[in-house]
């Protein structure tokens, strides 16, 4: 039996975008630290609804939608950043995140198919 991959959206970067803030290279990136970010099933949701849902480059916080405090989200946003999953860029008072997806299909070849596959229980 094949799973059905939904396509990952990547959508081209624009121009003069504000430097990211602090993220590890690509050639950091370590396994563990990445599937321990995306252990949590909230910050998994957010990582798939960027793959899958991003109607512009990158998004703030607002957009998902969750009905969380502000400072739990900031949490989860802040864990995907450092472990290397997402990049984070200021805009004046909002941060906007967005998926590193050649960095991580470069170093991880398939994982981020999975986690589009993935199926959310109740997040």
């Amino acid at each position: 039996m094949s799973v059905r991959v939904p396509e990952v959206k990547v959508l081209p970067e624009p121009a003069d975008l504000p430097e990211p803030l602090p993220e590890p290279a690509p050639a950091d990136l370590r396994l563990e630290t990445v599937l321990g970010a995306l252990s949590d099933p909230l910050r998994l949701r957010i990582v798939q609804k960027l793959l899958l849902e991003s109607e512009q480059f990158d998004h703030t916080c607002g957009w998902f939608g969750f009905d969380r405090p502000k400072s739990s989200l900031t949490h989860h946003f802040r864990a995907l950043r450092e472990a290397g999953v997402t990049r984070q860029r200021q805009y004046g008072l909002e941060r906007r995140s967005h998926v590193r997806v050649a960095d991580l299909d470069a170093r991880f070849p398939g994982l981020l198919d999975l986690v589009a596959a993935w199926t959310p229980d109740g997040v």
